[in-house]
């Protein structure tokens, strides 16, 4: 019967440069379906022997919702000619250019492929359709997107569409039966042409005559570690990339039985079931390895095998042809504190809680609102913290559905349930071992993956969905919530236990609007990164201050990025989004910061400081002054307390405290412990009148 091979790609017209390079490599004694993100036709892809995937269609789908189960998938490599590798290496040393591709993803997939080919004297500036307006360099570079090239550059350097990698071939050809046609001197010389690493394995050929036509098909192009063993076990040939990821020099394991010394290697369940072994996930020194194993049969008899070892590296991950790699987001951390911008007290009163946290391993409970970086934090933390190294893993719990939730975190054995993939899936929990699980919106996990998730903190031990053997896994998890989960907790959504597992260190972010100049800093840093060039009126700027930002970092990026397309040198009041308008306008026009004359006295100029500080919070503010100003108890939690019964909001301990670190930080209270309690200044006491002052001009009275 005709085999069946399925293509599915982001664009449209890579998928069918594939399919012509496959039909002038492969032969013709198969068929082949294209499929393409572009196309709309991913949906409707039908079931194949073999698929053959390119990662770019899959950056935000379910793989396993699209792909039909049967069928070998073969997850395609690209690469340059080594004419145009020689075009890049001509270009002078530390030019900036733009590196144009149709998407985010494959613009960092290209350059991944430059750096991995030793093309690091060239600046990249990355550019896609629909990215934001990059500078105005002279030079771009592009694989075959020119069409996607701004019109105002000068110098295009097209290197021609990437083309299929022999180690695609080498693994499209074993799964199709096609093996013989990579002997043709059309595809020898197709993969010369190529700008891959190639690693010869022509001695370990003549070692043994037996797996002669084996090695020849691999010896062309094939980058990976290489083990051989005889009928016996005994290892006869060990490449040097073998050796690398061993960490072993193959004068140790040559002509030595293999259960011996590569015990860590699954060559005994080979020869046991007298089957291949495909895409297995071994840790050797501490690292993950993709471990492929083949047997060589001649008349019904095992007389050897090889295997194929390949390591994961960060900017290969994509390409990598096993199942932990369509998890989603690489694993890794992305930021560090020194990402987190603000010199407000409130954030730097949070980063240096951050980081006394990092070096600890206990579980971190990250509350605040949407948008005030929770998952910044969490990248940052675990950047600082002994498990650097190790993975980074982030889920939002809310944005799973339930049972897809279960099996995402613990993995599933082959057969577990209608639709599980054959060979099983590793979960979240052991994608993060020895690194850090980030639950976000842990509020919306089930009471029965709370369950499941609590006896994960106290045994440290997991069980696949449909699986019996216990796995250990040791991850710190940090978990975010933008609700009042303690409240949640009192109202039976969520369980105590396990929120006092989650909350032994508990770090609460403060909201934009609690963060005073920090919210200029950070529309300074937004503009630069979006490369926009236009100044901000006095009049907008004050706009902006006393703005609430309710959705906070996020709702001031986006503020910055729709002024930035306005593409106007001087943002004035009218020009400001119309939510933002409208609030002000609510507000009414005196009750925005104003400011301060040079005549205005130091009292009031506090004032109005105060004013801008206060934000929408000027309630809370004033009770707080008017409760030092009384000599009443001025703790956080009886201010928090008193605000309450008096229906006062915004007041919660941590936000009363940080009003109390902003009035002793301008002089205008002493804020002291025990007997001798809190009290405003005498310049406190004369900004509070100013205030009263303010507040009666702004009412007409």
């Amino acid at each position: 019967m005709e085999k069946r091979l399925a293509i599915a790609t982001y664009d449209s017209e890579s998928v069918r440069l594939y399919a012509r390079q496959v039909r002038d490599f492969l032969g013709d004694g198969f068929s082949i379906d294209i499929y393409s993100v572009q196309e709309g036709t991913l949906c409707e892809m039908a079931p194949a022997d073999v698929y053959m995937i390119s990662t770019c269609a899959f950056i935000d789908r379910d793989l396993t919702q699209i792909v039909p189960d049967d069928g070998a998938v073969v997850i395609t490599e690209v690469h340059i000619t080594r004419e145009g590798l020689a075009r890049l290496q001509a270009v002078p040393r530390n030019t900036r250019a733009l590196l144009v591709n149709i998407n985010q993803p494959m613009v960092t997939e290209t350059i991944a492929l430059f750096n991995q080919l030793g093309v690091n004297h060239i600046q990249f500036v990355p550019y896609y359709p629909g990215a934001p307006e990059p500078p105005h360099l002279s030079c771009a570079i592009t694989t075959g997107e020119g069409r996607s090239v701004p019109e105002w550059v000068e110098e295009v350097i097209d290197l021609g569409p990437r083309l299929l990698s022999a180690n695609t071939f080498v693994e499209l050809a074993f799964h199709l039966k096609c093996e013989h046609m990579l002997t043709k001197p059309r595809f020898l010389e197709y993969a010369a042409s190529l700008a891959e690493h190639s690693y010869s394995i022509e001695r370990m050929f003549h070692r043994s005559i037996q797996v002669e036509s084996l090695f020849d098909l691999f010896q062309q192009a094939l980058d990976a570690g290489v083990v051989g063993v005889d009928a016996d076990g005994t290892v006869f040939a060990c490449n040097h990339k073998a050796e690398e990821i061993l960490d072993t020099p193959a004068s140790r394991v040559l002509d030595r039985q293999a259960k011996d010394c590569l015990s860590c290697l699954p060559l005994p369940e080979c020869f046991a079931g007298r089957k291949s072994i495909r895409a297995r996930l071994v840790e050797i020194g501490g690292s993950p390895v993709n471990v492929s194993i083949q047997p060589i049969l001649r008349n019904g008899r095992i007389i050897g095998a090889f295997c194929i070892l390949q390591r994961f590296r960060d900017e290969e991950k994509r390409q990598q042809k096993i199942r932990r790699q369509l998890l989603g987001k690489g694993h890794v951390t992305k930021y560090t504190f020194d990402s987190i911008i603000g010199e407000s007290q409130p954030m730097v009163a949070a980063k240096a809680v951050a980081k006394r946290m990092a070096a600890s391993s206990a579980s971190i409970l990250i509350t605040g609102e949407s948008g005030t970086g929770k998952e910044l934090f969490a990248h940052a933390i675990h950047a600082a913290s002994a498990r650097s190294q190790e993975p980074f893993v982030a889920i939002s719990c809310g944005a799973i559905p339930d049972p897809l939730l279960e099996s995402q975190l613990f993995g599933y054995e082959e057969g577990a349930f209608t639709g599980a993939r054959k060979g099983g899936h590793i979960g979240f929990f052991e994608a993060a071992r020895s690194g850090t699980l980030f639950l976000d919106e842990i509020e919306a996990m089930s009471p029965m993956l709370q369950v499941k998730l609590l006896r994960v903190l106290q045994e440290k031990e997991i069980v696949r969905v449909g699986g019996v053997d216990i796995i250990h896994v040791d991850m710190r998890i940090i978990a975010a919530t933008n609700e009042d989960l303690a409240a949640i907790v009192r109202q039976g959504g969520f369980r105590k236990d396990l929120y006092y597992r989650l909350c032994v260190l508990p770090l609460d972010l403060p909201p934009l609007r609690e963060r005073g100049r920090d919210v200029e800093l950070l529309l300074r840093r937004i503009r630069e990164g979006l490369g926009a060039k236009f100044t901000l009126s006095p009049q907008a700027l004050r706009v902006l201050m006393a703005h609430r930002w309710d959705g906070n970092v996020r709702e001031l990026h986006n503020c910055v990025e729709y002024l930035a397309y306005l593409d106007q040198p001087v943002i004035e009041v009218e020009d400001l989004p119309a939510t933002i308008r409208a609030q002000a306008g609510v507000r009414g026009a005196a009750a925005l910061p104003a400011e301060p004359t040079v005549e205005e006295d130091e009292a009031g100029r506090l004032a109005r400081q105060v004013k801008r500080q206060a934000g929408g919070s000027e309630e809370a503010w004033r009770y707080v002054m008017e409760q030092l100003r009384a000599g009443a108890a001025a703790g956080r939690k009886s201010l928090a307390a008193g605000a309450a019964r008096l229906g006062i909001g915004g007041l919660s301990e941590q936000s009363a405290r940080t009003i109390l670190g902003h009035l002793e930080g301008m002089g205008l209270a002493e804020v002291r412990r025990g007997r001798a309690g809190s009290r405003l200044t005498p310049l406190g006491e004369a900004v509070y009148c100013r205030l009263q002052e303010l507040e009666a001009g702004e009412r007409g009275d």
